[in-house]
């Protein structure tokens, strides 16, 4: 079993924000698949069902993007998964620009406090997670004022792609591993670009 989490903020005020794309990726899932996200357990609304014959959770925590390891502890101590292989996180990034993903296996929190959460509640940084990038703040904006802004309707789109991407990425964790997933997905769009018209 897999828990894939999301991580956000509840309330519609804070729908389609850059701090929400992780939410975003969980809702297309749940589209996708036809999970419907119809429980409401280990502060998350939570969805259970079948991604390419593999059972999964999807969550998005309910506790504020901050608290976000409160939830995603509940639920791993509860399936009793093992965050190093069955857990993958989905999380904005400000180091990466709208557009790009990046998936990873272990690493640090890099400033994202919704993360920071995640590895205090679980004690490990052992886990898979994918980095939806949103773009650098512009010099006069205050960080949290930024993340909890909206898009630009040119951002929007490239970020909508890479939330198609994203849900791409998890298929293949599930179904080949997360090393091919990496391989995959961690180009530039212009490498990606290159590559596919070569494979025309």
């Amino acid at each position: 079993m897999y828990i894939i989490a999301g991580l956000g903020n509840p309330k519609t005020e804070y729908k389609n924000t850059r701090h929400n794309v992780g939410f975003d990726v969980i809702d297309v899932l749940s589209d996708k698949y036809q999970i419907p996200m119809d429980m409401k357990k280990h502060r998350a609304i939570c969805g259970k069902g079948m991604i390419e014959g593999e059972k999964v959770i999807l969550a998005e925590p309910q506790t504020f993007m901050n608290l976000s390891g409160l939830s995603i502890l509940e639920l791993v101590n509860y399936y009793k998964i093992d965050p190093a292989s069955e857990l993958i996180v989905v999380y904005d990034d400000i180091d990466l620009e709208p557009g790009q993903i990046r998936i990873r296996k272990q690493g640090s929190a890099g400033g994202h406090n919704g993360m920071k959460s995640v590895i205090g509640g679980l004690n490990t940084q052992d886990f898979i997670r994918i980095r939806m990038g949103v773009g650098d703040k512009p010099k006069q904006y205050d960080l949290a004022d930024y993340v909890l802004g909206h898009f630009t309707k040119e951002e929007r789109e490239v970020v909508d792609e890479a939330v198609i991407r994203a849900t791409e990425a998890i298929h293949i964790i599930l179904t080949d591993g997360v090393d091919q997933a990496m391989n995959r997905f961690n180009r530039k769009k212009e490498q990606a670009a290159e590559e596919e018209s070569e494979d025309a």
